[in-house]
């Protein structure tokens, strides 16, 4: 991820902080909130006080967050009301062509939906509790998690991972019997096809 010369740190509320993605994988806010309530008062208070979201001030003042994203739905819905912010970059000066420009340029944007297609950045939600679940996202998460590819600097890396298995796995699979759907994902992420991916460990010699 690209870093501003201009970085600062602030605080914002969660519902102000406006997503540049329209999709997230719920199964991974779900074990985030999961996380969260797992915690102690302190323990919340401490990862409230250490976390930044990274983000760029945008036109109007808004604060438009470049990561993080399953996190801050997850905090919302546990009823966290405010966060810590790093501005990366104040873009906000500028008008609405050239900031999406800017932002698709370093990478800060993904304006993708549910089926993996383009959309126009007006399609971008306003908040963070109206992206919309992808389950491809969700089976990316967890392929992931399982060991099927590496954790890789590349912005938006498990997007990319779940636009591959969208014409391998059907929609049904995930939904009816996810642990199955992971196996079989597991099994793709080792073939040749997936290896112009971000992360990709190899084809596995059985």
């Amino acid at each position: 991820m690209t870093y501003g010369s201009d970085v600062r740190l602030t605080t914002t509320r969660l519902d102000r902080m406006r997503p540049t993605q329209i999709t997230v994988g719920y199964r991974e806010v779900q074990i985030k909130r999961d996380h969260w309530k797992a915690l102690s008062r302190k323990e919340r208070k401490d990862a409230i006080a250490t976390h930044w979201f990274p983000a760029v001030l945008g036109p109007g003042d808004e604060y438009y967050i470049v990561d993080h994203h399953h996190l801050g739905l997850a905090l919302i819905e546990e009823g966290v009301s405010d966060a810590r912010v790093m501005v990366l970059k104040n873009l906000s000066w500028l008008d609405t062509t050239i900031f999406w420009r800017m932002m698709e340029h370093n990478q800060w944007v993904h304006p993708y939906g549910v089926g993996g297609e383009r959309c126009a950045y007006s399609r971008l939600p306003q908040t963070l509790p109206r992206m919309k679940d992808d389950p491809y996202r969700s089976l990316a998460g967890e392929m992931r998690i399982a060991g099927g590819f590496a954790k890789d600097a590349t912005p938006f890396s498990e997007f990319l991972w779940a636009d591959y298995l969208r014409p391998r796995i059907k929609p049904a699979a995930i939904r009816k019997e996810f642990d199955q759907a992971l196996r079989k994902a597991m099994s793709l992420a080792h073939e040749q096809d997936a290896r112009y991916l971000p992360g990709w460990s190899g084809e596995v010699h059985r």
